[in-house]
């Protein structure tokens, strides 16, 4: 999937070609997510499709429930999408960051494994 680090390093067009197929990986990721957590606090935890997405949004990115849940199966529903949230949320950073990480990195791969050059002699 990324080149070799004795590779030639990727055009500009490619390299936006591959950020932007990981950031739609990423999305989808998200959209899953949000969707999965919008359906179980609507049918575990007794809320309207409104409050349920909004609870599922801010659990997801790390801010904390706004709704009390009431039902058990809403609580435990509650327990387990947030430790999931936890992990989907470093997963989606991994996958949007890693094509400008390993750009970083073969660039400086290739800057040190370029021969020295040394400069005449006056």
């Amino acid at each position: 999937m990324f080149e070799h680090r004795r590779a030639p390093l990727l055009s500009r067009a490619a390299f936006l070609r591959r950020a932007l197929g990981f950031a739609g990986a990423s999305g989808g990721l998200l959209a899953f997510s949000l969707a999965l957590g919008a359906a179980g606090y609507h049918w575990l935890g007794a809320l309207a499709w409104l409050d349920a997405l909004l609870n599922a949004a801010m659990i997801l990115t790390g801010m904390g429930p706004v709704d009390h849940l009431e039902t058990a199966g809403g609580k435990l529903f509650a327990t387990g999408y947030a430790l999931y949230s936890g992990v989907a949320f470093l997963t989606t950073s991994g996958i949007l960051f890693a094509p400008i990480v390993h750009r970083f990195f073969h660039r400086l791969h290739l800057e040190r494994d370029e021969p020295a050059t040394s400069s005449p002699a006056p």
